[in-house]
């Protein structure tokens, strides 16, 4: 990819889209009715919120504001993980699905990591606040987010 023009051309939305996907897909579509209302609409609003918001900030086109969207973001990706864990304890989920949904998490917090260094980053070392990306500005590593080679910073707070 040469250039970002969109917000559907962040990983980190992507992996998030591809969580939301699951959690309809696959939490939501096979709880039983009487949790259609209580437990069904919370973890589908969180994942919504997660790419929503990434997508709201990415609009906003100054680093500052695009990172407390994705601030918000993050908040709504470990609400997600809770409505996992929540609907694995009541014996909705099993625990393959579970570890998928895990699996699916882990991918987007690394990513959402790494853009929200680079927002930080970026925000820090110009003096023009709008925002064109360049392509690839992040990337997953194997236990954090990077950069570059020589960044090895797992913040924000992982």
């Amino acid at each position: 990819m040469d250039s970002i023009r969109s917000f559907e051309d962040l990983e980190c939305w992507k992996t998030a889209r591809n969580l939301r996907l699951f959690v309809s897909r696959e939490i939501v579509a096979h709880l039983p009715k009487e949790e259609r209302y209580e437990l069904a609409s919370q973890p589908r609003r969180a994942a919504r919120s997660v790419t929503a918001n990434i997508a709201e900030g990415f609009g906003r086109f100054h680093f500052r504001d695009n990172y407390k969207f994705c601030s918000n973001a993050r908040g709504s990706l470990f609400e997600v993980l809770d409505h996992l864990i929540t609907a694995h304890d009541d014996a909705y989920i099993t625990a393959e699905v579970l570890g998928e949904g895990r699996r699916l998490f882990e991918t987007a917090k690394r990513l959402l990591n790494g853009y929200m260094n680079y927002l930080t980053r970026a925000a820090n070392n110009t003096k023009d606040s709008t925002m064109r990306e360049s392509a690839p500005f992040y990337q997953a590593g194997e236990d954090h987010l990077i950069s570059d080679p020589a960044f090895n910073e797992d913040s924000p707070n992982s």
